[in-house]
């Protein structure tokens, strides 16, 4: 009987949603202004359409062959995932779990391998390893393609299910198949899960010539605070200028973009505005922060896994020629997801307008051109991230990160990996890694410095 009450109530959700659904598109229909493109050329009964739907779920429901996978609810969550999905990457239908992990990833802690991931040229790939986890100590690098998760290929496989299967219990194992476009090698990993903690600032420093120095590696729920605490040492040292580090930057939050890039802008400029379906300006974020870091020359660093947040930054700061960008091109995520909860702890993120510097540039799949454009390797990023970890541990240990061992090409036989491709701890001179972008940027300000002071 408990069965018999949970199938009926499945249906009666199901007509319920497509009624409701039907006197929208009704009263939709009468008030909304024309519409443009294939919205306005579409000339099918959404009734019809919503008709087919109801039908559809019935003829499996009655006769799929594994009756446990056909349930209401499989059967509604599974055509709510595939309609989200064909959108675009960053649409999703979010059942019980996966809108829980998403809460626990803004809050900077979880369980996973400790990599951010997203789909690039329709193939799931590695946006970034975070510093002291599993999949940044196994050598997985930014742009890695991640081909399959426990044997099973990642094609066409949804964002959010990938997400699932990355994550689980602490201590527990994933297998994970990793292609390597620029080597063409292809390599599999057996990875322990872990707590995954991320913090928002790290390596604070002053350099040479009194250049203050703060990398950010995401935007969380406490990164503007963090960021301030840092900024408030560099101001008690009186810096002449700095340098924002937000390469391998993920992004995360939007107000946390605004909060960070508001600490450099004067009262009221525009940090960033989005435009929705109908090209209209939806809304604009201006900076409201009374007191700022001091007006002293400023470079960005960004590259090509610098995202969303970051890129918001990024452009802010260059089109109010607050700062100077230094690297390479930025990822080009700048679209806004709208998380709309509903009953049962479940949601759906949907993509409503995509983001606009100040000056109109559109950021999603463009990405933000640096003024001074410095090439580097993912290689020489992770080398410069554990030669900075290996300075601050008591023993000066790098044996912690995997040699760049077992990668085999499309024949299967095994390639050695050798030169600037490999990242194997005892090859690499730690006191000599250097950051050219880095370097360029400081160059940069120094002269500068230098002529502001004639």
């Amino acid at each position: 009987m408990k069965a018999v009450a949970r199938n009926v109530k499945w249906l009666l959700m199901a007509a319920v949603l497509i009624a409701n659904l039907a006197v929208g598109a009704r009263l939709y229909s009468k008030e909304a202004a024309p519409q443009s493109g294939a919205a306005a050329e579409e000339d099918v009964s959404p009734y019809e359409m919503y008709g087919l739907f109801t039908k559809v779920v019935e003829q499996v429901r009655a006769n799929y062959v594994d009756a446990d996978k056909a349930t209401y609810k499989e059967l509604i969550y599974g055509a709510l995932r595939g309609m989200l999905q064909s959108l675009d990457p960053h649409s999703q239908f979010m059942d019980e779990k996966a809108f829980e992990a998403m809460r626990e990833d803004t809050a900077g802690k979880f369980g996973g391998l400790g990599i951010t991931i997203g789909i690039k040229d329709n193939i799931l790939t590695v946006i970034t390893p975070m510093e002291d986890t599993p999949a940044f100590r196994a050598g997985l690098l930014s742009g890695d393609k991640i081909m399959e998760i426990n044997a099973q290929s990642t094609e066409g496989l949804a964002l959010e299910d990938a997400v699932k299967q990355l994550r689980g219990d602490p201590g527990t194992s994933v297998k994970i198949k990793i292609f390597r476009p620029r080597t063409q090698l292809v390599k599999e990993f057996e990875l322990q899960r872990a707590i995954i903690s991320v913090p928002s600032i790290k390596d604070t420093q002053v350099l040479d010539g009194g250049i203050g120095y703060v990398r950010m590696l995401q935007f969380g729920e406490r990164t503007a605070d963090d960021l301030q605490v840092e900024l408030d040492k560099l101001r008690e040292q009186t810096v002449r200028a700095l340098v924002l580090d937000l390469r391998n930057n993920p992004g995360g939050l939007l107000t946390a973009a605004v909060d960070v890039a508001q600490k450099f802008l004067k009262r009221g400029e525009l940090i960033v505005f989005t435009r929705a379906r109908d090209n209209r300006m939806e809304r604009a974020y201006r900076a409201r922060a009374r007191q700022t870091f001091p007006d002293v020359p400023m470079a960005v660093l960004i590259n090509e896994f610098s995202a969303s947040s970051s890129e918001i930054v990024a452009g802010a700061l260059q089109d109010n020629q607050r700062a100077v960008l230094v690297g390479e091109k930025s990822f080009g995520k700048g679209s806004v997801q709208s998380v709309l909860p509903h009953e049962g702890g479940v949601a759906v993120r949907l993509t409503t307008a995509k983001y606009y510097t100040p000056s109109e540039r559109v950021i999603h799949e463009n990405g933000i051109e640096p003024d001074i454009v410095v090439p580097m390797s993912v290689e020489n990023w992770r080398n410069i991230i554990i030669s900075r970890n290996k300075s601050e541990e008591k023993n000066g240990d790098a044996n912690q990160y995997a040699s760049d061992e077992g990668w085999v090409d499309e024949s299967g036989d095994e390639v050695p990996v050798a030169g600037p491709d490999a990242v194997d701890a005892e090859d690499i001179d730690w006191q000599n890694v250097t950051d050219p972008q880095l370097e360029r940027a400081c160059d940069m300000l120094r002269g500068i410095l230098v002529y502001q002071n004639r």
